[in-house]
Formats: structure tokens, sequence, C-alpha cells
């Protein structure tokens, strides 16, 4: 299931960003075959870009066969694959942070790190849909994020320039961990690897505009498995959600913030599907 082929720079019209993987390269492929790639070799039709936004790895039983078939097309087609970086992808870059049980082999580990050090790796990416563009992270861009460290920037385009610079130099700013790591805020706002949908990202815009709209994976305001939202009724009023793609869409002043993380666990879930899919 790895891309092969000639390298190439096709004109790309459509940008689908693909949600959290968790370690599952069947399902994986089966959405790439669903939006064009060749069932046979997996390469990528010639007007489609994808967007990635991190954890690809662990949970389910195939982390070294994501990284492989992620490497083909950074590989073979990088014009038409953009990886993010998630925070179990950062359990191998720098300084682990938390306990997993699973550990990748030395030559997944390997690879990734080789993303990293060559820039394939990126903290954060844009996408254009429905004439408007949309900041993509892994876990969101709070707003305390936004105005503390990356200084305000008023477009997508200029925050995620900041975000990648500011990952390159090594800034302990954007790997900072908030709730879901230790049950409170570090010191200084969490950074985009780590933001909780339901109680740090969505709730720092409630009562701001958004400068620009957001995608992000990671967590979400809706329990997919439980069937319920997760967050608090402010949020639950102007959440809209889509159960056949697990994408779910807070509509606030300024802007969306759209989450795309289908909670894939050991077993994949179905039906699930890139955005806008």
């Amino acid at each position: 299931m790895v891309a092969t082929g000639a390298m190439t720079a096709p004109t790309a019209v459509r940008r689908v960003v693909i949600g959290d993987v968790g370690g599952h390269a069947t399902a994986l492929f089966a959405e790439l075959v669903r939006l064009g790639a060749d069932p046979g070799t997996g390469r990528l039709p010639a007007d489609l870009q994808v967007v990635q936004l991190g954890d690809l790895v662990h949970r389910g039983p195939d982390s070294e066969q994501v990284v492989a078939l992620v490497d083909g097309y950074l590989t073979h087609q990088p014009d038409q694959w953009t990886q993010l970086v998630g925070n179990h992808e950062m359990q191998y870059l720098r300084q682990p942070v938390f306990e997993w049980p699973e550990r990748l082999h030395a030559h997944a580990i390997e690879t990734m790190r080789r993303w990293w050090g060559s820039g394939q790796l990126a903290m954060a990416a844009t996408v254009k849909s429905a004439g408007e563009v949309h900041l993509v992270t892994h876990a969101g861009v709070t707003a305390e994020f936004w105005e503390t460290v990356l200084g305000s920037p008023r477009t997508a385009a200029d925050a995620a320039e900041v975000l990648n610079s500011l990952a390159a130099q090594g800034s302990d700013d954007v790997f900072r961990a908030g709730v879901m790591l230790h049950g409170t805020a570090d010191e200084g706002p969490v950074g985009p690897l780590w933001a909780s949908a339901a109680t740090e990202l969505v709730p720092s815009w409630l009562h701001r505009p958004l400068p620009f709209s957001q995608v992000h994976g990671h967590s979400t305001v809706f329990d997919w498995a439980r069937d319920r939202f997760r967050a608090a009724e402010p949020i639950r009023a102007v959440t809209s959600v889509d159960r056949s793609a697990r994408h779910e869409t807070t509509t606030l002043a300024g802007g969306r913030i759209i989450g795309v993380d289908p909670g894939h666990g050991r077993a994949p879930v179905h039906p699930w599907r890139g955005w806008p899919g």
C-alpha cells in the first residue's frame, strides 16, 4: 500500500484534511481510495492534495504501516501530501511527556525523525474551502495562544507561518500541554498539539471574534462513542454534528472551528471521512 512512481508536481484542485489515523493503515488507505487513489498502487489522483493533521500512530495495530504509507507519499508525491505533527508523533521527536504502552519499531521512528529534520513534518498548514482560508493544526489554536504567543496574526497564512517558525526553532510554547495531560494548564497558554476542544480551544473563542476559521483533530466537543456532547451548553447551541463523516462544526463570530478527529480506538470506526469530504 505504499505509493510508488516518478516524482511529479500535479496541479491539485481538491484539498482534503484527514483527521487522526491512530495506527489504522487499512482505514486510511480505504479513505484515500474513496477520494480517488488507485486501489492497486495507492497513487493519488492529480487533482487531490491531502493534509493529514497528525496522530498517525498508536492505538491501532498498524502504526508502522501507516508511517510507511505516508512516507511513500512524501517521497513520490510530496506536492500532494502535507503532513502535520501530532502529540503522539512528538513522543519520538522530543523528550516524551506521557507514558504510552506501545513503542514503535526503530525504522518508523527514524522515518518520522527524518521528516521532522527535513521539514516534511509541519506544525501548521492552511486549506481553502468555500472561499475561506482555514488554519489547520493538530489540536487547534486557543485565543490566548493566538494573542500572547503568535502576536495576534489576522490571517490563517500568517498564523501558520509563525507556528512553523516557532516549531523549527524548538520553542517550548508550541509544545506546551494543558488539561488533557496534567488536569490543569501549564504555565502559559496550551499549545496547538494539546488543546482540548471541549474545555480549552472552543471556550477560549466564545467571547471574542475568530480572526479566521480553524480545522483541528486531537479531540472533539462531541463524544462519538457515547453519542452526546462533552462540551457545555453554550458550545452545544452553536455546534452542528455530521455523524456520517464524524465532523463537528462550531460556528462563532468571525468564523468556524471544525473538528475532524473520528475517534479511532484499538479498532477503526465506521463511517468516517476526510474534510470537507
